[in-house]
């Protein structure tokens, strides 16, 4: 039998909510975060949830800011709060013991300007630091310096499933006894003139310019495209017995984790979710359950017409009549890698506050979406088992159960 695995500490950088605190009490309110981006004016799509650059700027010295890109600074801000709040010290861990893993999906390729200095043939103008800022494995990279953490160190890419598939490798390392502890997450900045450009011309992006706050609405009859984010989520995740032993507080088990691919478009869903069926059914399964025992489901919930159907039609399918659903993109937007591993953290904190959030701008739900979708308030409920669903680019679909301890 696999080890217990515990959940122990939780950090999330968020538009509209930097700290596990503020997100969740945003999260909770149902007010979303999209607004006009200064940084998109004349783009297109000219709106995104964004997170304040001062709130990012206190919380990092200078040198880490000039050398290192937003997804990297959200995911060591992350990091450190999910340290903290699990009660762990860096400089008294065997660091040989710790691993660290961080999905990130496209904020690599966020650097235009740079690609127009090497277009005009002006090399000795382009930043030094480009290699550091670029890299995906820079954010993991940077977060165990920071922790001084030197067990396994992986980078997750799977698109819009980052940072839940990293979480579920986190949970494969943990159960070898290769750590007895990772901080895994995930973190993203897709809004940025490349992203917003690049998603807007394959269509994904909804286009309500007009009113943004009530532009990402999943499972709403007049959605139309999801809303660009950035940000980034961290768990601390613990053998239990670790975890027991040095008295730590225990947010919730990761029970259960599962993986498997569509094998059917490069960006559309199986029309069916049978992918995401799979993936589900095997999650539950690790997790010793059946889907009679999992009494809520955090869904993608992209707010684009395919998903949205898809995840539907996965649900039914796995649970017939499916148990209450919440969507966090409403609030939040798509964070990409980000989004995936937030959504996981904000199940952890359904799981131990006993309450569903609401969906956002959910005002005429698709009549073709046969759910209990909570909107317009939190809903207060007895949860032992949730699941948080991502599905990705490529066909990805990553599973998580989490459990109460």
């Amino acid at each position: 039998m696999s080890p217990a695995i515990a959940v122990t500490g939780l950090g999330v950088v968020a538009p509209g909510g930097v700290g596990v605190k503020e997100a969740w009490e945003r999260l909770l309110s149902g007010v979303p975060t999209a607004a006009h981006d200064p940084e998109l004016e004349g783009m297109p799509v000219d709106f995104s949830c964004r997170i304040d650059d001062d709130a990012i700027a206190a919380r990092l010295g200078r040198g880490l800011r000039w050398r290192t890109d937003r997804f990297i600074q959200f995911a060591v801000i992350a990091a450190r709060e999910a340290v903290d709040d699990a009660g762990l010290y860096p400089e008294e861990w065997d660091g040989d013991r710790v691993g660290v893993v961080i999905g990130v999906g496209g904020s690599a390729m966020a650097h235009p300007g740079e690609y127009t200095k090497l277009a005009e043939g002006r090399f000795g103008a382009m930043t030094p630091s480009l290699v550091a800022r670029s890299q995906p494995g820079m954010a993991a990279g940077e977060v165990s310096i920071d922790l001084g953490a030197r067990g396994p160190l992986l980078t997750t890419s799977t698109n819009c499933t980052s940072g839940a598939s990293g979480i579920a490798m986190a949970k494969l390392l943990l159960d070898s006894g290769a750590c007895d502890i990772v901080v895994v997450g995930g973190a993203e900045s897709a809004r940025n003139t490349w992203g917003s450009a690049a998603f807007w011309r394959m269509g994904a992006l909804s286009t309500r310019g007009d009113d943004p706050a009530a532009a990402s609405r999943p499972f709403d009859a007049d959605r139309d495209g999801f809303v660009l984010s950035e940000g980034a989520g961290v768990l601390v995740l613990e053998r239990e017995e670790h975890a027991r032993a040095r008295r730590a507080r225990v947010y919730a088990r990761l029970a259960g984790q599962a993986l498997s691919a569509d094998a059917h478009h490069c960006v559309a869903p199986e029309p069916g979710g049978a992918g995401a069926v799979r993936a589900m059914r095997a999650a539950i399964a690790d997790a010793g359950l059946t889907p009679a025992d999992i009494d809520h489901v955090n869904a993608h919930g992209t707010s684009t017409t395919l998903n949205d159907i898809a995840e539907h039609l996965a649900l039914r399918s796995v649970f017939g009549t499916p148990p209450p659903v919440t969507a966090n993109k409403g609030v939040f937007g798509h964070a990409i890698a980000g989004g995936s591993a937030m959504e996981a953290a904000f199940s952890v904190l359904s799981l131990h506050q006993q309450v569903i959030p609401p969906t956002a701008n959910l005002r005429r739900q698709d009549p073709e979406i046969d759910l209990d979708v909570v909107a317009g308030q939190p809903r207060r409920a007895a949860l032992r088992s949730v699941i948080s669903n991502s599905v990705g680019f490529g066909g990805h679909n990553t599973a998580l159960v989490f459990t109460a301890p």
